[in-house]
């Protein structure tokens, strides 16, 4: 591969395993708020709907669909009524409560912390992320890869969603490089990969769970430690 100066990672679903911690959390909220009592008797088939849900809105918003707002008064109460709960007894709070705890939930994919301190040691690093910065300000925190990161841009914060150019427009200028100079790392197709390979920017898909590859998608990953081998 060529020779890059930065690198910018998504963190969400790449970095961060979003789908374990949310898992953690709602195992946690299933509990407390005593779902059971309202007739969702798997707390399994509760998770799986909300996933299912809550990807398809994220889908919606990093295309400018919907709002942050939208996202999420949406994704439980359309999780809840699906599962055949009468709006009348959707617990108050749920989001809130999710919100609040699901960021402080710290599982990063395997050999996160060892490949980013390997690339640190090479490249300048930075995360572009689509997620909330109240969430990913926590996320950050509590996991401890704050470190190895220069700049941390956050979409809503620069007024443009990855795929759309202006958020990597941004980023390269806040990093003082050009394009030419830089890798993008992230799960979505759409929003990472396929957002900075339009922009001109070379990017590697970070794809875990081996799902099917377009063919104009040039590099795969399935381990975050296979950018040592590669980088």
């Amino acid at each position: 591969m060529k020779q890059y100066t930065h690198i910018f990672f998504d963190l969400d679903h790449t970095i961060w395993d979003f789908d374990k911690n949310a898992e953690e959390a709602l195992h946690e909220l299933y509990v407390l708020h005593r779902l059971h009592d309202i007739g969702l008797t798997s707390a399994d088939a509760f998770i799986e709907t909300y996933t299912k849900n809550n990807h398809q809105l994220w889908r919606e918003y990093h295309v400018g669909n919907i709002t942050k707002e939208t996202l999420r008064a949406a994704r439980f109460k359309q999780t809840f009524l699906d599962l055949g709960v009468h709006p009348d007894v959707i617990p108050n709070g749920f989001e809130d409560a999710y919100v609040k705890l699901c960021p402080t939930k710290t599982n990063l994919f395997p050999n996160a912390h060892e490949t980013l301190a390997y690339l640190q040691s090479k490249y300048t690093l930075h995360l572009i992320s689509n997620g909330f910065k109240e969430s990913q300000d926590i996320k950050i925190g509590n996991t401890g890869i704050g470190k190895y990161f220069t700049h941390v841009i956050i979409s809503e914060i620069v007024g443009a969603n990855k795929p759309d150019k202006a958020i990597f427009e941004y980023a390269i200028n806040l990093a003082g490089v050009k394009r030419e100079e830089c890798l993008m790392i992230g799960d979505s197709l759409e929003a990472d990969v396929l957002g900075a390979l339009n922009f001109g920017m070379d990017a590697i898909y970070f794809n875990p769970f081996n799902a099917p590859k377009p063919d104009e998608v040039p590099v795969q990953i399935m381990d975050l430690k296979e950018l040592t081998l590669l980088l």
